[in-house]
């Protein structure tokens, strides 16, 4: 027989079920401690000394830090992450809607600016009328229609 075949014979398939269940419980292992470690520092109610008791417990004893640590504080660790990932989205969602205006004021806007300086006696009512046609089309924004002469506009 070839050396191949001798290592079928003794690595049987329950060996390899074991090394990886085990080689997935080890990567598991790593995964908690690092959300623990995570959450140690985003907590914003520990202090600086509690934090740095909580990692050196995790890290001098791993195992018993980690599962006190789930004892002990692992009830808010969800709601920790939740609210983390809440303000993520939020942040996302801001940052969308302020690129996805493009900076450029509504026509809403424009037309309450319009209404202001008409008011304000900058602009005449037949001005103010050409602006807001130019607003309300979408052909010019509002800073067209400054103080200027009636002329700008043609």
């Amino acid at each position: 027989m070839s050396a191949q075949t001798y290592l079928a014979y003794d690595y049987p398939l329950l060996s390899v079920f074991w090394s990886m269940l085990l080689f997935f419980l080890w990567i598991m292992w790593f995964v908690l401690l690092f959300r623990v470690v995570v959450d140690v520092f985003r907590d914003d109610d520990l202090s600086g000394w509690g934090k740095a008791g909580w990692l050196a417990f995790t890290i001098l004893l791993p195992f018993l830090g980690v599962f006190v640590y789930l004892i002990a504080r692992g009830k808010n660790m969800g709601r920790r992450e939740i609210a983390q990932a809440r303000a993520q989205q939020e942040e996302f969602n801001a940052y969308i809607r302020q690129t996805a205006a493009g900076g450029r004021p509504s026509s809403v806007d424009e037309l309450a600016r319009l209404s202001e300086i008409r008011s304000r006696g900058d602009i005449t009512d037949e001005e103010f009328r050409r602006a807001k046609d130019l607003v309300l089309s979408g052909h010019g924004p509002a800073e067209q229609s400054g103080p200027t002469s009636p002329t700008a506009h043609r």
